[in-house]
């Protein structure tokens, strides 16, 4: 849980969740949830409190890449690109319907922005936990 791998896995993913995060929901989502949700309904603080961003990217980073150990057969681009997928359609499809079903946080249409935004973020987050336990894999068996 705690090897090298897993770590150094945690900060390339802690990293992509709190750039990426940023880029998809604010940047790239701004204008799309316009009348959909987020930040058009008042939900969203004005300025993020970005400390707890950060512990949130840590948090999220270490889970995603210990689950990956422990669930992947093997390592690589298209295993990650798979788990990122699975966990996008967990997140983006179960998690965020409850906002949809709970809350006056989005509508149907901003529902379906955040589900794009979660299988692009989990994707990439995928592929990036894929390659660094395919390279640090390849590094451990080439030093024995």
């Amino acid at each position: 849980m705690f090897s090298k791998t897993n770590l150094i896995s945690t900060l390339v993913i802690a990293v992509w969740a709190y750039l990426g995060g940023y880029l998809l929901w604010d940047v790239i989502g701004g204008f799309l949830f316009e009348g959909h949700g987020g930040s058009a309904t008042g939900v969203w603080k004005e300025t993020p409190d970005y400390l707890h961003v950060v512990i949130a990217s840590v948090f999220l980073a270490f889970a995603f890449s210990t689950i990956y150990s422990k669930l992947s057969g093997s390592a690589g681009i298209s295993h990650g690109a798979t788990y990122g997928l699975w966990v996008g359609i967990l997140i983006g499809l179960g998690e965020r319907w409850y906002d949809l079903a709970f809350s006056n946080f989005t509508d149907l249409t901003g529902a379906f922005i955040n589900l794009g935004l979660n299988l692009v973020f989990y994707v990439i987050a995928g592929v990036l936990v894929g390659l660094v336990y395919e390279k640090l894999s390849k590094n451990v068996s080439n030093t024995h």
